[in-house]
């Protein structure tokens, strides 16, 4: 199975998955008379804040690390699952804490011709396990694209974007790797699965 053809199933699966949610709500919005008061308790409830994250998330609320770059760039990572097909897919938030407007940096995309012909992206990414004394970068398409957010640009002030990047699976005996992006601070993370 490809790479790409696990891409566009796992999109279609989250697509299907939300669509399902959205179903659930709408058909628990409906009350019947004289029953108005119930969407409110159940509205309020959600709000509490007890509640952990969603299973079609798969990410947590607190990141599980930061990247601080310069002039306010910061790269929150929520969720790192090694997945059955080999690789491991690392899934973050990329924000703008400045006051301004920041262009993301072309560095991001690191220096291989292969990956910077296709265009801004975190193509620069490396895991590294110091245990196993190796060094993953991130895997590309048979066309050569990086599997990573791409078409990175400007950012206003406060600002989020959603990223991600996949990387070959380490041994499933490493389950601590340290992320490394070009004029980012370095962050060890966790692997689950």
């Amino acid at each position: 199975m490809s790479i790409r053809f696990t891409a566009k199933a796992r999109r279609g699966m989250v697509a299907l998955t939300v669509v399902a949610g959205l179903a659930v709500g709408v058909a628990g919005c409906g009350g019947g008379a004289g029953d108005d008061k119930k969407p409110h308790s159940s509205a309020s409830a959600s709000q509490g804040g007890n509640s952990g994250p969603s299973a079609q998330e798969g990410q947590s609320d607190q990141p599980l690390a930061e990247l601080k770059g310069s002039d306010g760039l910061l790269l929150q990572i929520t969720s790192v699952q090694r997945d059955s097909g080999g690789f491991v897919t690392v899934n973050g938030t990329m924000k703008n804490d400045g006051a301004g407007d920041l262009l993301i940096p072309s560095a991001l995309s690191g220096n291989e011709t292969e990956i910077t012909k296709n265009g801004p992206s975190l193509g620069g990414a490396t895991l590294v396990d110091s245990k196993g004394k190796k060094r993953y970068y991130v895997l590309r398409d048979t066309e050569g694209r990086p599997l990573t957010t791409t078409g990175l640009g400007t950012l206003k002030a406060g600002q989020s974007l959603p990223v991600f990047m996949q990387f070959p699976s380490p041994p499933t005996g490493t389950t601590e790797v340290t992320l490394q992006l070009p004029t980012l601070s370095s962050a060890t993370i966790k692997i689950s699965g």
